[in-house]
């Protein structure tokens, strides 16, 4: 299966892609690990992406969609992928379709983890992380410390990150609505979107999305 998973920030989407890869045995194309493993080898795309984010500056869509085709073309995608992060937007999306037919192949589905934008918040501004450990995070609701403000593991502190404050969460927001939702009606006009419900226990959404794929992947 070829899948494009789509969401608001903060929909699970890097859990659900990790899960659902595993189960449908085809790899998690992610554009966080794409750009961090082109920079990291140095490759020409990896470089030219460092030079723009070096300036402060977004990666232009070309580096982006040219380090997706380079890793769709890698042999453990031939029989299909998920991409996370990618396509962002409706240039992207566009860009994608050619790539996909020069190749004489097509999507069979784009995964819409839908989440309301107050539980969006919620989840996001509800992350507290330890100042010691930056894998270590909590949340004061789903997974709350022990002690408040104090760390399990080690004892360090928990604080709220920049990027997890509440203002910054809904700029993200604004950028989805502006940037990337659009991409769900682009595809909707080709048949391809199918949204399911991201609340609720981690395993049970996984199954909820498998359930939905296969009765797409049956109807067509």
């Amino acid at each position: 299966m070829r899948i494009v998973l789509v969401g608001p920030p903060g929909a699970g989407k890097g859990t659900q892609a990790v899960r659902l890869s595993e189960e449908l045995r085809i790899p998690h194309i992610s554009t966080g690990d794409l750009f961090r493993a082109n920079i990291s080898q140095q490759t020409e795309l990896g470089k030219l992406a460092k030079s723009y984010m070096d300036a402060g500056n977004l990666v232009p869509d070309e580096v982006t969609i040219a380090m997706a085709e380079d890793r769709m073309g890698q042999p453990d995608a031939e029989n299909g992928f998920l991409l996370d992060g990618f396509p962002r937007n409706v240039s992207q999306a566009e860009a994608l379709d050619e790539l996909l037919e020069n190749e004489n192949v097509t999507l069979d589905a784009v995964l819409d983890l839908e989440v309301p934008e107050d539980e969006v918040v919620k989840r996001i501004a509800g992350r507290r992380t330890c100042r010691n450990k930056s894998e270590h995070v909590f949340h004061v609701t789903y997974s709350p410390p022990k002690k408040e403000g104090v760390c399990d593991v080690c004892g360090g502190e928990l604080y709220q990150r920049d990027d997890d404050s509440e203002g910054t969460v809904r700029k993200r927001l604004e950028v989805y609505h502006t940037q990337t939702e659009p991409i769900i009606d682009y595809y909707k006009a080709q048949g391809l979107v199918v949204t399911i419900s991201a609340l609720g226990p981690v395993d049970e959404i996984t199954q909820r999305a498998l359930g939905a794929l296969k009765r797409d992947e049956d109807a067509k």
